[in-house]
């Protein structure tokens, strides 16, 4: 009996999992390396006047009739997305592609007569303009009556994924969103082999306490605010998983689609930029909802704030200051150079290490404290008053284990 126990207990310790072991996979590593994408909102509630639609709207009111994808994929490109992500089909049940398994769809709509597919003219475009692409499939269907049958609903569900999975090339991402899903029982061990058989290089985005299996996770708001303390591993359900954060929100507040006269909504560039040094430069992924109008275009407007957004944080981070020499963690300057910004990364093929660190510019002679943090991860981004310095290093305080930090980049943000 005491053999078998101490055996026990060894087996146990062989199984144990030690967070500063946990590695991502090179599919994740990718994507947490694409910083930033769009969320595409289109469909019947963008001719109603709607956020939720209630399943019920005629497919005629779906007739826009200047749909330009390629324009959406340029707007985004132009915010420096790397990658988008359509709504196929939201709580509405309505798909915006031909899918054999419902007449719900574009098919029986005014545009192209039927035969139009907003999926595929998304993906062309997504493919044309060197954007990854990724599917928004809503476990919600407020439409369909197989919804209250578990069974043949997740029938149902697991044919549309094969459907988008087998049609439109290689997918980045697929989004499952839990809202209004309570008290719905689904198959997910069965939604994540239908994904890994048809597409195993594709994340699987869900919320925690939505789905325990997935490889990107929700990060718990939708105003674009990821915690300064962000850890890429997450312990689910007794099991600690790579399982970094996505932060999505919209470019007009309080609306993932096209509402009229919502143009006060558009978020400004000072809200977009601070949205950004919280997400990206926290060591999240930024989503931006983008959402065409009933013509089928992005607003003007918003391809022009979209535009403004990329140019400030390629004006900003486009191009370090060019150091004369690097030694270990320690960047120098032949003269002394102005700075207000710091950019700091891991190397997450090692994980994610760092606990708590500082950075530091040699101000006159002397290491001056700029900025501190808790968690680097993918990438962090300190911004401090500006200072006129020959040098900046940064000190790591507290660790889970051997720390690989990239090169660190330093910038000067003043006009």
């Amino acid at each position: 009996m005491r053999t078998a126990i101490v055996f026990l207990a060894a087996l146990a310790a062989l199984f144990a999992q030690n967070f500063a072991d946990i590695r991502p996979s090179p599919q994740q590593i990718g994507w947490q390396e694409l910083e930033i994408g769009v969320l595409v909102h289109f469909g019947p509630n963008t001719f109603m006047d709607r956020e939720w639609g209630d399943g019920t709207a005629d497919p005629a009111v779906f007739d826009p009739n200047q749909l330009d994808a390629e324009q959406w994929v340029r707007a985004a490109k132009a915010a420096g997305a790397r990658y988008l992500i359509l709504v196929a089909k939201h709580h509405d049940g309505f798909c915006l592609w031909p899918s054999r398994h419902t007449d719900y769809s574009v098919k029986r709509s005014p545009w192209k007569q039927g035969k139009g597919d907003v999926v595929g003219e998304v993906e062309q475009a997504c493919r044309r303009h060197g954007l990854a692409f990724g599917i928004y499939l809503s476990p919600w269907d407020r439409h369909d009556p197989r919804y209250a049958d578990n069974r043949k609903y997740d029938d149902y569900y697991a044919a549309q994924m094969t459907e988008l999975a087998t049609r439109y090339g290689p997918l980045v991402e697929f989004w499952l969103d839990g809202a209004g899903s309570e008290g719905h029982v689904y198959d997910f061990v069965r939604y994540v082999r239908t994904m890994r058989t048809y597409q195993p290089n594709a994340l699987l985005f869900a919320s925690l306490d939505f789905m325990p299996y997935g490889d990107i996770r929700w990060v718990g708001n939708e105003s674009g605010s990821a915690p300064e303390e962000n850890w890429n591993v997450v312990d689910n359900y007794g099991i600690l998983r790579w399982r970094p954060a996505e932060a999505d929100t919209p470019l007009r507040r309080g609306h993932w689609f096209w509402h009229p006269n919502s143009e006060k909504r558009l978020k400004s560039l000072e809200e977009l930029m601070e949205i950004y040094h919280k997400t990206v430069g926290r060591g999240a992924q930024l989503v931006l909802g983008i959402a065409p109008d009933n013509r089928g275009l992005l607003p003007e407007a918003d391809v022009k704030r979209l535009e403004e957004f990329g140019a400030e944080v390629r004006r900003l981070y486009g191009t370090p200051l060019p150091p004369s020499g690097r030694s270990g963690d320690v960047v120098h300057f032949s003269t002394p150079r102005r700075l207000d910004r710091v950019v700091l990364q891991e190397d997450l093929a090692h994980g994610q290490m760092v606990r708590r660190f500082r950075v530091e510019a040699r101000v006159a002679d002397q290491w001056v404290e700029v900025s501190r943090g808790t968690t680097i991860g993918h990438k962090r981004i300190l911004v401090f008053e500006p200072v006129t310095a020959t040098g900046v290093r940064v000190a790591v305080e507290a660790a889970m284990g051997a720390v690989h930090l990239k090169p660190l980049a330093v910038y000067h943000g003043g006009r």
